[in-house]
This record gives C-alpha cells, structure tokens and sequence, in this order.
C-alpha cells in the first residue's frame, strides 16, 4: 500500500448521523485508519454535530479540515444536502494542517499563524503542495492565495476553495479538527515522494463587449464605463437572463436571491490574453447599483460578461481532470475537487454529467464541493483565485 483514498457522503437528516454515516462509508476502504480527513459539511447542518459524528468514527489520529458547503458530490453520488468525508492514507505522504484567525483584519498574520506547525527544515520530499480553506465572506481569495504561496515558496502548487453557505451570504465557516471558526483559513501542506497534480478551467465565453471599471473601491465597483456598474451589467444580460430564465432582469432588484444566481451564471471575465478570469458579482445594497466582488477590483479592469453553456461546463470538467490525470507519473489514487456554485446554478439538474465527466477520466475515487471561489496558484502563476472553475488536486497512488 502506498496512497489510498476513500469518500463517504451522507444526508442523513440530522448533522451527527450524517457525519458518522458519510465517515463508516469512507472508512470502510481505508486499511485500519486514516491519515488526513477533509469534510465538506452543508450550511443546512449544525458544523458542532457534524464533526462530533465524523470524530467517533476516525478518531483523534487523522488531521482533519473542512469547511461549511453549497451542495456536495462524490465519485458515485451527488447531493443538495449532505455530508462528505474525504480520508487518505499513505507511505509516501507527509501532511501537515494548520488554522489561521482574523482573516479580514490580516492576511499575512493569519496565513503566519496557519503555518506555525509545518516543518521549519528543509524537506526531504521532492513533491509539495497545500490545500488551502477560507471563508467565502472575507473577499479576499486573491490576496490569500498570493501570501500563502509567497510564504510556501513558488514550488508550492495550492488548490482549495472558499467555504459557502447555499447563497444566503451569512456565515462561512472552515473546520479544523473540532474547531469551526468564521474570518478564518485553514491549511493542508502536503509533502510527497512522487508528482502531485493541480488542475483548472471554465467553460465561459464573452457575450459582451468590453467595459471598464471606471470607479472602484477595494472589491465594490461602483460605476462601469462611467455607468451605474449595475446597470451596465443589466443591459448586457438582459436579453439573454429573458431567454434563459423567461423574466426581466429589472424585476429582480428586490429580490437578491434570485438575483444572485442570476449573476452567479452571467458573470464577468478579465481578459488574460489566451484566456479569461472569471469573476462573480453580487448586489449588496439594490439602491446603490454598485457590484461587489469576492476579489479587489482596481479601477481601470476590463471586463466582458461571461456565460457558459452547460455541454461547456460539463466539457471543461472532464477536461480538467483529463489534464490532472496526464500531470501524473503514474497512476492516480484519487482527488479532491473545489466546483464552484455558479456551475451548479448553469448546470442545474444536469450538473450529475459534469460529476460523471470527471469520474469517466479520474476513475477513482474523488469528493468535492461546490464553492465560493476556487483556489489554484501553480509555479510562476500570478493568479491564483477563480470564479466558476473546477480545480482539481489529484494525488498518485
């Protein structure tokens, strides 16, 4: 045995039964016990009764994070309320975790915090890389992002996810060990004797013309093109929200949920060159027509609005595992992946095919969720927070 890694979901009515049910599943193809527990718990779910129900299967021994979640998925099987448990076990595998507070007021001092435990001599192992959780509310992905593998070092590839709450934009919170904490992060640094894959794509194209930020402040941006930012973006959407959706994009400014999976699917790309960054928008304040962005938006960004259509999303998916598992050496063990709400919002009663499309090219076990905003920061990347992505961390068996 060298690495093996199981996935357990369940949705059992109440959190304790589905966090003990969702780890006997996962246990059950793990030789005696594990060394690593990754949980993805849905907001619907008291996080103190999941995790109490995860801890009387696995233990005290395995390092444990996760984080609250927007619909859940294993390799077999997906969920608008579950719990999923992810377990590792390895011979060639060193992982060490770590949870930083007070995200909001300090990035660095809490990525600083978050890595106080980790290996302070040079490593042996020729292989790293980190999963990083954090809260979905902070806004500050990017920046998080850029410090943690600043302080890692460039070799370091960091995958991960915001933390999500079915869209009510209340509370966040990531897990470590028993601890749940809101404007937090938690780590996972991952030393390995062989190739660890990273992977991530979209299926958005442009249906706008370009537009500029014209007036910003941190991640709110108030006016595009010199326009109200929210009405710049409603006139660009508005005909194709009519036929996807059959309703007037100017009838939903009261109602923010619905609005917000609206923009959840009519997002806005930066142009990379080759590519597009895809960036969701949200309406905090209806009566102010500003857009607020999980990321800070300089002023002056020029951005297209994006959609996808769901065979692209499906298509991207499987795409990106193909890519994760061609990045190996060998054969592939299995993978956590970080899927972003906003696909589940495209991809609606199809987003099972965008599962499957990764089973048929991974073809191992897996777990993920859906998130708010994915984390994938690779060797001389400047980037390294995503929109409306499928990040993909495949370990090799």
């Amino acid at each position: 045995m060298t690495t093996r890694f199981s996935s357990g979901l369940s949705a059992a009515d109440d959190g304790q039964t589905a966090g003990r049910t969702a780890a006997e599943s996962a246990l059950a193809d793990i030789p005696e016990s594990a060394d690593f527990c990754q949980v993805f718990c849905s907001s619907a779910y008291d996080p103190e009764a999941v995790l109490e129900g995860v801890k009387s299967v696995v233990g005290e021994d395995p390092s444990l994070i996760g984080c609250a979640s927007t619909g859940e998925f294993t390799e077999s099987e997906t969920a608008e309320r579950a719990v999923v448990v992810g377990l590792l076990k390895s011979e060639t595998l060193s992982i060490t975790t770590g949870l930083g507070t007070g995200l909001t007021e300090n990035v660095s001092g809490a990525v600083r915090e978050a890595l106080a435990d980790l290996p302070t001599e040079s490593s042996e192992y020729p292989y790293q890389a980190a999963i990083v959780l954090h809260d979905g509310l902070s806004g500050l992905g990017e920046q998080l992002a850029l410090v943690v593998q600043r302080k890692l070092g460039p070799r370091v590839s960091v995958a991960g996810g915001a933390a999500s709450d079915n869209y009510a934009l209340e509370s966040t919170p990531v897990f470590y060990g028993e601890t749940i904490a809101d404007d937090a992060l938690v780590v996972a640094f991952i030393e390995s004797e062989r190739r660890l894959a990273v992977t991530v794509d979209h299926g958005h194209e442009p249906i706008s013309e370009p537009m500029t930020a014209t007036a910003t402040e941190g991640s709110v941006v108030a006016e595009l093109d010199g326009r109200p930012a929210f009405e710049a973006w409603a006139d660009a959407v508005r005909e194709p929200v009519k036929k996807r959706f059959g309703v007037d994009i100017d009838d939903l400014d009261g109602d923010l949920s619905v609005l917000t999976k609206v923009m959840g699917e009519f997002e806005f790309g930066v142009d990379q060159g080759d590519s597009y960054k895809v960036r969701w928008p949200r309406v905090e304040d209806p009566e102010k027509r500003e857009l607020t962005f999980a990321v800070d938006i300089p002023e002056g960004t020029v951005f297209r609005v994006m959609h996808g259509h769901p065979d692209d999303q499906i298509t991207s998916a499987g795409g990106v595992a193909r890519s994760a598992v061609e990045m190996l050496d060998g054969d592939p063990a299995g993978a956590f992946v970080y899927d972003c709400a906003c696909r589940e919002i495209i991809l609606d009663d199809r987003f099972d095919d965008a599962v499957a499309a990764i089973d048929d090219e991974l073809g191992v076990p897996f777990c993920g969720f859906e998130t708010y905003g994915e984390t994938c920061l690779r060797k001389g990347e400047t980037s390294g927070f995503h929109n409306t992505t499928t990040v993909v961390l495949l370990f090799p068996a």
